[in-house]
């Protein structure tokens, strides 16, 4: 250990004059003891902030991809096929109690039909006929009675009467359910009709 500082020492020495050496020493130790004493007011507060430049990278733009609007297949609902109805049973108009007309004028149907108006008189016929019907017991009188059940309940008490209450049903439900323009000809056939059904019941004739 001696060996090497007595030779460290020999080459400064060759290097750097002792003396020299000697005041440096001097020198570092002084400025340490100052630097000891007035500690820490030599310390700065606040240590310089380093600012680094700023790396400024582009900006990659990607492409825009695009991609293709897919549309969505409309479902049509079908709508179910309406069912027809089935025709409403015709009803026998109810008969209704006319004021009796003068002698030798002419009857309530008789009026209807001379003034154009054969749907209702065709209607007031059959009226006239159903209440024939009732006034002879052959039917019991019944409101919301159809043609069919009327010339059913008709013809089990006689028989005779099926054919014409069917055709006088037949012409009313032709004009005032099938909605079909009446004419002189369906107020005549009905006329005839209750006639016959008149002979048939009573055994007169009379002029409808």
């Amino acid at each position: 250990m001696s060996r090497w500082w007595t030779e460290t020492v020999a080459a400064l020495g060759d290097v750097v004059p002792l003396p020299l050496v000697a005041l440096l020493l001097l020198a570092a130790a002084l400025l340490t003891a100052l630097a000891w004493h007035s500690f820490p007011a030599w310390v700065p507060r606040r240590l310089p902030r380093i600012r680094l430049p700023r790396l400024r990278l582009p900006r990659l733009r990607l492409p825009r991809l695009r991609l293709p609007r897919l549309r969505r297949p409309r479902m049509r609902l079908r709508r179910p096929a309406r069912r027809r109805r089935p025709d409403p049973p015709v009803r026998v108009p109810a008969p209704r109690a006319a004021p009796p007309a003068p002698v030798g004028g002419p009857a309530t149907a008789d009026r209807l039909a001379a003034e154009g108006r054969y749907a209702e008189a065709v209607r007031e016929r059959l009226r006239d006929m159903v209440r024939l019907l009732v006034t002879r017991q052959v039917v019991e009188p019944r409101a919301g009675l159809t043609v069919t059940e009327l010339t059913e309940a008709a013809a089990r008490a006689r028989p005779a009467v099926r054919p014409t209450l069917h055709a006088a049903g037949t012409i009313f439900s032709d004009l005032w359910y099938a909605q079909r323009p009446a004419t002189a000809g369906h107020d005549q056939r009905m006329r005839a009709l209750a006639a016959e059904l008149r002979r048939e019941l009573t055994g007169e004739e009379d002029a409808w």
